[in-house]
């Protein structure tokens, strides 16, 4: 691993959030340490072309999303730090070296070693762990690279491999907008129908709407109806981002009116077919929908969710949709929603039942304008983190000692960014003083 010890200004970070935390909060402080070390400790990898390879955690591969996620914390030090600021631009080389490879995978190899789930019927290589297509895989390191960028000035990673990625992802959208002529296809021999595609690895059939196609969920999951709403809102951010770095710093109008005619469709889509009413008749957002008039009323724990909408900077936390949406959510209406003796929040279809994610506890937290909220949760984390002092991927909400994968460094992260959120320690996009 790149870092046998904490960088000094990592630890002076870290020490600075103790101190916060003992004045009030001192059972937090254990665990943001944890989580915020472990990350730089256990999953860093660094190459002398400059680039930086991000471990998940307990498995050997590398998430656009995840990797994104396990970084994004790093941004408020970045400002300060060269080299924890070249560390991120690393990660966004490597993230757009491997888009440039297959923008339909989703987790990568550190070499092309050929691991992973090679045996999948789709267009697989040695470079690629796996390869399920989720549009938010394409969003996140858009969404680090702009970030780097807003936070430190920093813009080594917009290089040609990133030129290149971008006009991929935006080539790919386009083509998904029409799931029909897409040349993608996905099945996987298994028992598990939510790992692979129906319909001869299609999926289920979709009507156009203005939204791009997604065959899998940010939970690695298959989407029920093709269009996943969350993803979408996320689409809608990043294009965005990339409207404005081509207009303003990269002066290619052709680019910038690609990615905003695509971001104005894509809304438009979300406007006119993901709306749905809740069992109550009050109008909210649907988690999927098909453009036929089927679509799914739940959240999943991974993010982007329906939850996360405001974090990702699609609405505002006030937006009367979003909050009839997250009311919905945190009920019974939501299949995925549990409520136990030790805790209560959203799991996902990935975990066992009654079992909820740290990850979407940190995002319901980072998403309620009431402090109270965010102690509340912050406090419930820390007491089901199953005697770890870390976050893990799910836990149960009856027995907080019955929890999924030892050590989740996306999880950790997230826990780590609603501390720094709760003491008005934000990673935002505008541009440095």
């Amino acid at each position: 691993m790149a870092y046998q010890e904490i960088p000094k200004s990592v630890q002076t970070f870290m020490d600075h959030m103790t101190q916060k935390c003992e004045e009030s909060h001192p059972h937090w402080a254990k665990n943001f340490n944890a989580g915020f070390a472990n990350t730089l400790l256990t999953t860093v990898r660094r190459y002398e072309d400059g680039s930086t390879f991000l471990l998940t955690g307990d498995i050997p591969a590398m998430w656009l999303r995840d990797s994104t996620a396990q970084f994004r914390p790093y941004l408020i030090i970045a400002k300060e730090d060269e080299d924890i600021r070249q560390l991120i631009a690393g990660l966004v080389k490597r993230q757009f070296m491997y888009i440039n490879i297959d923008p339909y995978a989703n987790a990568f190899n550190e070499e092309a070693n050929g691991a992973g789930h090679q045996t999948d019927k789709t267009e697989m290589n040695p470079w690629i762990w796996e390869r399920k297509y989720e549009v938010d895989s394409l969003c996140y390191p858009i969404q680090l690279a702009y970030l780097l960028y807003k936070q430190t000035g920093e813009t080594s990673h917009f290089n040609e491999d990133f030129h290149e990625g971008v006009k991929k992802i935006l080539h790919l959208w386009k083509v998904e907008q029409q799931h029909e002529n897409s040349p993608y296809l996905f099945e996987r021999d298994t028992w598990r129908k939510e790992d692979t595609l129906t319909h001869d690895g299609k999926g289920t059939p979709v009507k156009e709407t203005g939204m791009t196609w997604s065959g899998f969920r940010p939970s690695d999951d298959a989407c029920q109806y093709g269009y996943l709403v969350p993803s979408n809102m996320f689409a809608v951010v990043v294009l965005g981002y990339l409207e404005e770095l081509y207009q303003t710093i990269f002066n290619n109008e052709d680019i910038a009116k690609k990615a905003g005619t695509l971001k104005e469709d894509i809304d438009q889509g979300i406007k006119q077919y993901a709306k749905v009413n809740n069992q109550a008749g009050k109008e909210i957002y649907a988690y999927e929908v098909d453009g036929f008039g089927n679509y799914s009323i739940m959240d999943d724990s991974n993010v982007p969710s329906l939850m996360a909408a405001p974090y990702l900077g699609y609405c505002d936390k006030t937006d009367p949709t979003y909050l009839a949406t997250r009311q919905t959510l945190l009920s019974q209406e939501n299949p995925y929603y549990y409520e136990g003796t030790h805790a209560k929040g959203i799991g996902s279809s990935h975990t066992p039942e009654n079992y909820i994610w740290p990850i979407a506890l940190s995002i319901e937290g980072l998403t309620s304008p009431d402090k109270k909220e965010k102690e509340r949760i912050l406090d419930l984390l820390v007491a089901n983190d199953g005697g770890t002092n870390l976050m893990h991927e799910g836990f149960d909400v009856n027995n907080p000692d019955n929890f999924t994968r030892e050590w989740f460094s996306w999880a950790n992260m997230m826990f780590c960014e609603l501390v720094m959120d709760y003491f008005d320690i934000r990673i935002d996009a505008h541009y440095p003083n």
